[in-house]
């Protein structure tokens, strides 16, 4: 919106200084700029609101140091990311960019999702919150929507489908593998699978103060120099990686999403005085899905998120061998001694805060492995 304002009028009317918005880097910053202020200054009222409204967290005992001081804090704080992430998009970015409309929609249908949830949760006193098969089907939907968005955008500019792979200097040409006839088969359930599977790592690593939001941050300017590098011609091909038409544009919504996440952390840090809930991290998973998949990064998901798949791994490796060992011996036995994995280290008394930091510097060293691994190819 300020973009047509300030370089597509002004700027052509002689106005000094209004060319600064025709570039990427500015608008960016400004957006992360905006979305950190709108947390601070939105953030207390926010609060206040949802404390008014006895929108307060439901604390199942898990027998956790600590856990059950966190009863009655407010939740769905999401409601304040969500704000934070769309305003400045909306106000810096190009909005005839189709990747820009697929970010927005992709967190918005999400973050919708998560409020659905919660209020269930928080409202209908029912812990289970909405359907399981529910949340499934929205994902499913979402993935569909960007990978039929994806499919036609190549299309439009004459690209073949295909993504970047770790490792591998060539990119991964679905036709070329798997014919013509049939790369969209695959392409699509590898689409929906992803997003399916982000949104829900990012649910489940919101599981104490701090964790999922600052995590998020650092996953989220990562992805920032994949966006600018596979937007700009010169650096793709330095890199060797597919270059993107229009996708320098994701870099000024991640300037939000960042600005958003360590704004939120001013209020989530530990002790938490609010909590994003399922609004928060199912519209941050839809975000960080949407964004890889358009960059053709998605398949340096399980590097740069190495946090997120590590917690749902131990979700996955519990319930199974649980199952596995419970037909087995009659007694159901545990890899861990609680997942997700966050809380297996609160069994060993590692004190949260710690938890939450040690996670980010882990998640900062694969961002790190993650961007070194594009020119070690």
């Amino acid at each position: 919106m300020l973009y047509w304002l300030f370089y597509q009028y002004l700027h052509k009317l002689g106005v000094p200084g209004t060319g600064v918005f025709q570039y990427i880097s500015f608008r960016a910053s400004m957006a992360a700029v905006l979305s950190l202020l709108l947390c601070l200054f939105l953030g207390k009222r926010i609060i206040r609101w949802l404390q008014k409204q006895q929108i307060g967290e439901t604390i199942r005992d898990l027998g956790l140091e600590g856990q059950m001081q966190k009863k009655g804090t407010p939740t769905m704080g999401g409601i304040i990311i969500l704000i934070a992430i769309i305003v400045p998009t909306l106000l810096f970015a190009k909005l005839n960019n189709p990747y820009v409309i697929l970010m927005v929609l992709s967190t918005l249908w999400m973050g919708v999702i998560g409020i659905i949830d919660d209020y269930i949760k928080v409202f209908k006193k029912d812990k289970e919150g909405l359907k399981s098969w529910f949340k499934v089907l929205g994902q499913l939907v979402l993935g569909a929507i960007i990978a039929i968005t994806i499919d036609y955008n190549h299309h439009s500019h004459s690209l073949p489908l295909e993504t970047n792979v770790p490792f591998l200097k060539e990119p991964f040409n679905y036709s070329s593998v798997f014919g013509e006839g049939n790369a969209w088969w695959i392409f699509l359930p590898l689409i929906i699978f992803i997003v399916v599977a982000v949104t829900n790592a990012v649910n489940l690593t919101d599981g104490i103060d701090g964790l999922a939001s600052g995590t998020t941050a650092i996953v989220g300017a990562g992805l920032g120099i994949l966006a600018y590098a596979a937007g700009n011609t010169v650096f793709s091909d330095y890199l060797h990686i597919i270059y993107v038409p229009d996708s320098g544009e994701v870099v000024v919504f991640l300037g939000a999403l960042i600005g958003a996440c360590i704004g939120f952390l001013w209020y989530n840090g530990f002790p938490a005085q609010v909590f994003m809930g399922d609004t928060g991290s199912m519209a941050l998973g839809g975000a960080v899905a949407a964004v890889a998949i358009i960059i053709k990064m998605e398949l340096l998901i399980p590097i740069l998120c190495g946090v997120y798949f590590a917690e749902s791994l131990s979700v996955v490796l519990q319930v199974s061998w649980f199952k596995y060992t419970k037909r087995k011996y009659g007694e159901g036995r545990r890899i861990f001694l609680m997942s997700p994995l966050h809380h297996h280290f609160q069994k060993m008394n590692i004190p949260e805060s710690k938890i939450t930091v040690r996670f980010w510097i882990v998640t900062l060293i694969l961002v790190i492995i993650t961007i070194a691994l594009l020119k070690l190819r």
